[in-house]
């Protein structure tokens, strides 16, 4: 439930604002901003949240949480209000608009903060109206920076009118206290009882898949783990290949290491010398595959325990802005990344305008990086006609690889390869959701589809600051 206007009017009265100096905006969400303000004496922090349902504004007494990422609109507001002086705090009229005159050094801008939960909105104009920016930009609503805003154009909310009372809430504190309790508990999507239901939501589906595929691991292990029986079989046929004659389909006779008797297939079309060496072949790459599965179920493992843990931490929490932060970044509350990402990453990494490249130098690494360091959408680059190494090129959201991190990816996929003497050489990239693992193949062999192909000559100058860009380990 929003504020309605009444509590409105009474929280404005015990903030007192007019007088007081914004310090700093932080904004936690895309529709949470913390304002920390000073005046009469000490400090306060002001939360505007535009959540539908638990649409307010009012001091918070929670820690408001470090952003890891600066969001725009809190930084639009630093750059503008910071400083500046609340000259006037009120309500416009019953209809849940407030507006806030602030005047930083001669400029005066106009802060209008909509509490209406299916059209919130934060929106700053200059003196004469102009919108300089809004946190929701709305272009319909021409809520967008140009556009002009005039809270006394807006019509009422629809429906008849309503009688509205303060809430009645227990104990004998201040009302902006009261009601930031109140909205611990009770605000809607930002409420502490529906976060901690979508933390369990989000890592108990996570934990379920990750169970499931560990029990896929271990049927493998178990199957893998009676690889021996494919060595005995080469050995009875090596020690039995006078009596088998071409065209057997089957051999049959002595088990010299169970005892008893034992049925093998043959292909007929094979000498039994040839017939044992592909059973030793298949034993050979069921040992190695047993080795990366015993790996895989290790890490699953280690990952399932993580994510029990960091379900504990966040169902421990109890300020809702930081849970809220925390489920949205994804960083557990002990401000580590546990997991793979915790897991000490093979090869190189050079960071270049804030793009992450990376370089497995052996099979080894490509295959630990591709299982656990890469995700779909990071581009894989590798030489085309010569052996060498893996080079991914992470994504970052909502941004297409430039064509200078490409041809740097392109520099270190040549020079890491066989073909580095030449100069020069082809590539072909792809994302690594268009990978496929080769079967029965060496560690880390992939088969590419929908590559693109790419000719890259080595540039030393490009190479030699790209190692000024190597990240230490």
């Amino acid at each position: 439930m929003s504020l309605n206007w009444p509590e409105i009017n009474l929280i404005l009265s015990e903030l007192e604002l007019p007088g007081c100096q914004i310090q700093k905006a932080v904004q936690s969400a895309y529709d949470v901003i913390g304002l920390k303000v000073h005046g009469r004496g000490r400090t306060r922090q002001l939360l505007v949240c535009l959540s539908p349902g638990a649409c307010r504004f009012h001091e918070t007494f929670r820690p408001f949480p470090k952003t890891g990422k600066p969001l725009r609109f809190a930084e639009f507001l630093n750059s503008r209000i910071v400083n500046g002086w609340i000259t006037e705090a009120e309500q416009l009229g019953d209809n849940r608009v407030i507006r806030l005159l602030v005047r930083q050094g001669s400029r005066q801008y106009r802060l209008y903060l909509r509490l209406w939960s299916n059209a919130a909105n934060f929106i700053v104009t200059d003196e004469d109206g102009a919108i300089l920016d809004a946190m929701r930009r709305l272009p319909k609503r021409g809520e967008t920076t140009g556009g002009r805003y005039r809270p006394g154009d807006t019509p009422p909310q629809p429906g008849p009118p309503r009688e509205y009372a303060l809430r009645d809430l227990p104990g004998e504190k201040s009302f902006n206290e009261k009601i930031d309790d109140w909205y611990a508990e009770h605000g809607g999507a930002l409420s502490l009882d529906k976060l901690r239901e979508q933390a369990r939501r989000n890592f108990e589906g996570s934990m379920g898949r990750l169970a499931a595929s560990l029990e896929k691991l271990k049927v493998r292990e178990a199957e893998f783990i009676n690889a021996d029986r494919l060595r005995e079989y080469g050995d009875i046929i090596l020690a039995n290949a006078g009596s088998i004659k071409a065209g057997d389909q089957w051999f049959e006779g002595d088990n010299f290491y169970g005892g008893g008797t034992i049925r093998i297939r043959l292909d007929p079309e094979k000498s039994p010398a040839a017939q044992a060496e592909t059973y030793y072949g298949q034993y050979r790459k069921a040992k190695t595959g047993l080795a990366g599965i015993r790996e895989d179920i290790d890490a699953g493992e280690q990952e399932l325990v993580r994510l029990e843990k960091n379900l504990a931490a966040l169902l421990e929490e109890t300020n809702p802005l930081v849970l809220q932060k925390l489920l949205r970044t994804g960083v557990p509350k002990s401000g580590g990344t546990g997991g793979a990402a915790a897991k000490k990453r093979p090869g190189l990494s050079f960071s270049r305008n804030g793009w992450l490249i990376i370089v497995g130098r052996d099979a080894a690494e490509n295959d630990e990086l591709l299982r656990r360091h890469v995700k779909g959408n990071d581009l894989w680059l590798h030489a085309r006609d010569f052996p060498g190494s893996y080079v991914f090129i992470k994504q970052r959201p909502g941004k297409t690889v430039p064509l200078d991190i490409l041809l740097d990816a392109g520099n270190l996929a040549i020079f890491y390869s066989k073909g580095r003497n030449n100069g020069e050489g082809d590539l072909f990239y792809t994302p690594a959701k268009y990978l496929r693992r080769a079967r029965n193949g060496p560690k880390g062999l992939v088969l590419p589809t929908q590559e693109k192909n790419l000719h890259i000559k080595v540039e030393e100058k490009r190479l030699r600051e790209l190692e000024n860009c190597r990240i230490e380990k």
